[in-house]
């Protein structure tokens, strides 16, 4: 006789009647709903009693993060919109590459495939791409540069993740820019970091000569890519070439010095000087073909090691390399099953940012809407309380998490000393949600000698700690204290931004202020609150998320609902090949 069983979910409210021929085929019902993360809000009605998870078996408290949507919130949410809006208009602008007329001619007369397709081709068919860095080269001072030329990103070729490094030849047919030569140098050290094997989808151009002084001679100019690239390969991290148009000058190093290269047949050539300047300096006239071509450099010169007929061809060989690579992502061996959601609706964070004083967020509120089950075991809570540290998970794995709520007091200080030493310890990545004050607690002279003491310490934990770590710029990244919040300068794993963030010394206004007091104090009052006005802009813009991350301040804009996906995403990039390293001290309470 079937047995009858009713679910009902008290999240979404639905429920399903099953009619079982045993107890075992109805365990299975449930475990299909234990993926799609209704598992936990499921009763059973039936007479046979099914043993759900108690919730007291759960690790962490669940935090509180009812809110009640006042007119402030409908504020708050309505100017985080228009900033929101505006990196969607840069963003879309970014995406159309060189132009219509540039396409036209890539696809068309030179009948090749489009960036995104060559990256298509070589990834999985279900593997996403996290696109590093979208909207850099947008607004440079020698115009703008879509995607700075070149497309970064990490993705999953025979589901093993890999960093791709793919000129966009319809940007400036290839030319290498100050700031696309920036963001290759930055994809490399993502991929030294995480030992992400590297594979260049190579058509360029070289440098863009009339910026020649920007690219060429420093040390993390022009030739650190390919230094970068043997020091890699000396590490065991794979270098892949696929040569699918023209390598000329620098571009001509990318796949001499791989590990493995492939070449397309009558797209791909390799040489330092193209056939104008061979014809210029010797007076001989050869095509490009014969001089750098891929029957050349596959028979003749051993460059390459793969000929490819058709780009297609290029991409399928590509992808059975990195079968032979040998390599082990680890990754896909500690995926979870059952993962809660937040509790609390993410899409009420952009209503939760204030619109004047941000750094007045909640983190509490933030934090409740990113990890799993809204759980968070707070660290000190009694102390330091201006820095919020605990530990939770994320899409399955244990995290630390440090997060501003106020200014960085030197207790707080001492406490993030102490809890980053945990995380070392334990190996146990960190995340920073990183929302710095712009106002200060007023000390004495001792009193800031000890908070300077305090942060020093907080400092230099954050900066030799192994651990991975990952940065969002939720809000304000003001002075000093956004370098011991995750900044740029402590080599974060990755780091982002949120499309209301800024970043600078301290806010436009109190720049301006101290601007008016010191530089413009000769000037009448009418023309020092001028002054003011056209700096508040001027500093308004550049401290903008837009703009910061348009010259790679960060590695993208992310959008707050967005962020437990990406950081999901990150974590399991940083765990695929990580390493642990263990530390020969103990924990130092602070």
């Amino acid at each position: 006789m079937a047995n009858t069983h009713k679910l009902f979910c008290s999240i979404c409210t639905c429920n399903r009647t099953f009619q079982t021929l045993n107890n075992k085929y109805f365990l299975n019902v449930v475990k299909i709903f234990s993926i799609s993360n209704h598992y936990f809000h499921f009763r059973d009605y039936s007479l046979w009693k099914v043993d759900l998870p108690k919730e007291v078996n759960k690790p962490f408290l669940v935090l509180d993060g009812t809110i009640t949507k006042c007119d402030e919130f409908e504020r708050n949410r309505q100017a985080y919109k228009v900033k929101e809006s505006y990196y969607d208009k840069i963003l879309e602008l970014t995406l159309k590459g060189g132009g219509e007329k540039a396409i036209e001619r890539h696809v068309k007369k030179q009948k090749k495939m489009l960036v995104n397709d060559r990256i298509k081709s070589l990834l999985d068919n279900k593997s996403k791409f996290l696109e590093l860095s979208t909207i850099g080269g947008m607004g440079m001072k020698y115009g703008d540069v879509p995607r700075t030329g070149i497309v970064t990103g990490i993705g999953k070729i025979h589901d093993k993740y890999c960093m791709i490094i793919a000129n966009d030849a319809t940007v400036k047919g290839g030319s290498v820019y100050p700031i696309t030569l920036k963001k290759q140098l930055r994809a490399q050290e993502i991929a030294e970091q995480n030992r992400l094997p590297c594979f260049y989808i190579v058509e360029s151009g070289g440098a863009f000569l009339p910026l020649q002084s920007e690219i060429f001679p420093d040390k993390n100019q022009g030739g650190r890519t390919f230094y970068n690239e043997a020091v890699m390969s000396a590490q065991n991290i794979p270098q892949v070439a696929i040569v699918c148009g023209s390598c000329t000058a620098g571009g001509a190093y990318i796949p001499t010095m791989a590990d493995e290269a492939v070449i397309v047949h009558k797209n791909g050539t390799i040489f330092l000087a193209g056939p104008p300047l061979v014809q210029a300096a010797l007076g001989e006239i050869i095509s490009a073909e014969e001089l750098g071509g891929a029957t050349l450099h596959c028979r003749t010169s051993g460059c390459t090691d793969y000929f490819a007929g058709t780009e297609k061809e290029a991409f399928k060989i590509g992808r059975d390399i990195m079968v032979g690579l040998n390599v082990e992502d680890k990754s896909n061996l500690s995926s979870c099953i059952d993962i809660e959601e937040p509790i609390y609706d993410v899409n009420d964070i952009c209503g939760l940012i204030p619109h004047q004083h941000q750094h007045q967020l909640d983190i509490y509120q933030i934090i409740a809407r990113i990890v799993d089950g809204s759980r968070f075991q707070e660290f000190k809570k009694l102390y330091g309380i201006n820095l919020v540290c605990g530990f939770s998970y994320l899409n399955g794995y244990l995290v630390g998490i440090i997060g501003n709520q106020g200014d960085i007091t030197q207790t707080s200080a001492l406490k993030g000393s102490h809890f980053v030493s945990l995380c070392s310890e334990r190996n146990i990545p960190l995340i920073f949600l990183q929302n710095t004050s712009s106002v200060e607690e007023e000390l004495n002279g001792v009193e800031m000698s000890e908070k300077l003491k305090a942060c020093g310490k907080l400092m230099a934990a954050v900066s030799c700690s192994t651990v991975p770590k990952l940065t969002v710029r939720i809000g304000n990244g003001l002075g000093t204290s956004q370098y011991m919040m995750g900044g740029r300068c402590i080599s974060p794993n990755f780091i982002f931004s949120w499309p209301n963030a800024i970043l600078g010394i301290m806010s436009p206004s109190l720049v301006a202020e101290e601007l008016s007091k010191n530089v413009l104090s000769d000037l009448s009052v009418e023309e020092i609150n001028l002054k003011k006005q056209e700096l508040v802009v001027k500093l308004t813009n550049e401290m903008s998320a837009i703009y910061t991350s348009a010259h790679l301040l960060d590695d993208g804009i992310i959008k707050p609902v967005e962020t437990r996906k990406i950081l999901g995403e990150c974590l399991r990039i940083v765990q695929a090949y990580q390493t642990h390293s263990t530390t020969d001290y103990p924990v130092f309470r602070m």
